[in-house]
This record gives C-alpha cells, sequence and structure tokens, in this order.
C-alpha cells in the first residue's frame, strides 16, 4: 500500500480545502464543496472565504444568508456551521441521534426522566406561532412544565438537537452584531427536511462519506468520525468501497480517498494563508499533524487564529485596531517574514475596506 507522509497529506488537504490556489468559485458552491463551515463565530467565515476565493466580496455571503441559499444551524459535533440549504435539508435527520446524544453527555442528570420527544412536541407547538425565539426564550416557555432540568439543559435540547432551528440573519451578516434568533428549518426554507431511508439503507451517510473525501481527504475514518461527530458511518464506508482507493498515513492508519480527487505534488510550493478561528482544514481531522504540530494542537480548540507557512501553522493572528497582529510560534527566515507580511496586509486591507494595510509581528520565541 502507498504510503503518504505528512507533507503529502499536506498538500492534498490543502488543494481540497481551496488554500493551494485561490479558487474561481461562487460562494455557494465553496460553502457546499467545504461541506458547510465552522461558525459559531459569526465573522470568521467570511476569512475562511476570503482566504479560499479569488475576488472574494463578504456581500455575496451575506446576500445567501438572507436569501435563505445558505443558513446557520448546529450540525456536525453538534457546533453551529454554515451550510447550503440544499445540504442541511438532506443531511439533518442524519444527525439526530448524535445531536440529541452530545446534549445529553453534558446535561444527563438535569434531563433525567424528561421525555424527549414530549418535550420536542411541546417545543414545536410553542414555535407554531412563527416567532424568532432566542433559546432562552423558548426555554422559558417550557419551564412550568419542565422545571426541573433548569433553562440552560432545556434550551440546549431544544435549539441544539430536538428541534431543527435555523439562526435568523441578521446574525451572520458581514460586520453585523446580532443575538441569535432561532425558527424552525423547515419553515425558514419552506421545504422540509429529508427522511430517513425506510428500507434501512444509509444513502445519505455514503454521500457524507464522498463529499468528506472530496474536500478533506485523504483520511482516515477516525478523521471522518472527527469532523462529522457521527458514529455509524463504519457503515456507509463499507457500503462504498469498492468506489475508493486506499494509502496508508505513516503510522500505518488505512486511508480513504475518491480516485480521482486531487494529491498535488508535495514538493509544490503553498503560499501563506490566514485562516479563522475553528477552521475545519484542522479541525475535520482526528490526526491533525498533516496541518498542525501536536505541540500547538490545543490552539486549534481554544479559537486561535492561526496563519499557514509552508501548508502548516506557524502563527496565530488577532485584529486588534484595526491591525493584524501575527505572533509567530517558531523563528521565520526573512522571506518567510516577508511573505506572511505581505499577506497580512492584504488581510487588513479586506477588514478595513482597503482603508489601511497595517500589520505587526510580533517577536517569535526564543
Amino acid at each position: 500500500m502507498t504510503v503518504l507522509d505528512a507533507r503529502a497529506l499536506n498538500r492534498a488537504t490543502l488543494a481540497r480545502q481551496l488554500l493551494l490556489d485561490h479558487a474561481d468559485m461562487p460562494v455557494l458552491d465553496a460553502v457546499g464543496h467545504l461541506c458547510g463551515m465552522q461558525a459559531q463565530e459569526p465573522q470568521e467565515p467570511f476569512v475562511g472565504l476570503w482566504s479560499r476565493l479569488r475576488a472574494f466580496d463578504p456581500t455575496d455571503l451575506s446576500k445567501l444568508l438572507t436569501g435563505r441559499s445558505v443558513v446557520r444551524t448546529h450540525l456536525m459535533r453538534r457546533t453551529v456551521h454554515l451550510l447550503t440549504a440544499d445540504d442541511v435539508l438532506a443531511w439533518r435527520a442524519r444527525h439526530d441521534a448524535m445531536l440529541r446524544q452530545r446534549v445529553l453527555g453534558t446535561y444527563r442528570r438535569e434531563l433525567d426522566g424528561v421525555d424527549l420527544d414530549e418535550l420536542a412536541a411541546a417545543g414545536l407547538a410553542v414555535m407554531s406561532d412563527g416567532e424568532p425565539r432566542s433559546m432562552g426564550e423558548l426555554a422559558r416557555a417550557l419551564a412550568g412544565r419542565w422545571p426541573a432540568p433548569g433553562p440552560r439543559a432545556l434550551g440546549e435540547m431544544l435549539v441544539a438537537a430536538l428541534i431543527p432551528m435555523v439562526q435568523l440573519p441578521p446574525r451572520g451578516l458581514w460586520r453585523t452584531r446580532a443575538g441569535v434568533r432561532n425558527v424552525p428549518l423547515s419553515s425558514w426554507l419552506g421545504r422540509e427536511i429529508h427522511p430517513p431511508a425506510l428500507d434501512g439503507s444509509d444513502p445519505v451517510g455514503q454521500e457524507l462519506v464522498r463529499r468528506y473525501l472530496a474536500a478533506y481527504g485523504p483520511a482516515a475514518t477516525a478523521d471522518l468520525r472527527a469532523w462529522s461527530g457521527l458514529a455509524g458511518l463504519p457503515a456507509a464506508v463499507a457500503a462504498i468501497r469498492d468506489e475508493l482507493i486506499t494509502f496508508a498515513d505513516e503510522r500505518g492508519r488505512e486511508l480513504l480517498d475518491l480516485p480521482d480527487a486531487p494529491r498535488p505534488d508535495p514538493d509544490i510550493p503553498a503560499p501563506v494563508r490566514f485562516l479563522p478561528a475553528f477552521d475545519n482544514a484542522i479541525l475535520g481531522y482526528h490526526d491533525r499533524t498533516r496541518i498542525i504540530d501536536d505541540a500547538h494542537r490545543g490552539l486549534s480548540v481554544a479559537g486561535e487564529r492561526v496563519v499557514l507557512l509552508d501548508g502548516r501553522v506557524a502563527a496565530t493572528w488577532t485584529f486588534q485596531a484595526d491591525t493584524v497582529v501575527i505572533t509567530p510560534l517558531r523563528r521565520f527566515s526573512r522571506a518567510d517574514r516577508t511573505a506572511v507580511a505581505d499577506q497580512g496586509r492584504a488581510l487588513a486591507a479586506f477588514l478595513c475596506d482597503h482603508d489601511n494595510h497595517r500589520i505587526q509581528i510580533t517577536a517569535a520565541p526564543r
């Protein structure tokens, strides 16, 4: 079996994630290709798309949100993602059990004895008036019937698991601060969520495997689990295994891939890229060493924005007082520093409507 080292996997990841070359792709197609974008921090997807698309206009994403072609909702790993309307309608039912179990993993004691089907029905009855509600408002509307769990546990279970919800604009629009207001997904989109297959097959799971590999492969089944949060996809993998090819990584793990997916020459240069907080290019794997050193793995779950240099995480960055502040994780060569500074100035211009290009690179660790 062909072994792919970390550099080969890195370049494949960059190509699949639209980070090796800026893509000439509509925003809607990019969100679909990426299988959604992590979006619990509402402004972060704009930087993620700026780093991936040529001539990205942030108002294009805002228009997709207000036009109901893209939505903000809980899905993979019970985190808020930006997804195309078509994908969330097709995928949501496949995630139902996982979403319930993840909420119960946090609030099992508080929700002990609560009939979740009854709670879901009561929550839908409250939401049937069409009024957007915050999680707290919905929980308080039902607290008289279920006083013991407390509003946080009730609200999390209702909004993140039991009732497929959309976070309404202006939440998530470019340069807009707004609280979370929820409405049921099907009412917002005017379409119903696709039901599970009645024959026990798993066409949605199989499509998730294909789509994941197109955007993240080559990857192990553990990586697929880490991205989706789903435990049942090994059966889906088995059902389509004849469509796939296999490799091994340097640890001996089996890696699955689509035959015709890009696997660039490992020696191809990789440009500097600035990634937003919680970008799935890092979080979408169990083994993240293809893009970030184990010593820095904690950055990926702490919400740090990172800079890719030669395809790997080499710095963190923040935006303060109209300045992109870059903090190296290692010493930069003169050429590295110039490349990072150039891309940092371009990011500052994007974030400031070209009013300035200010950057600051702090001292490297000794």
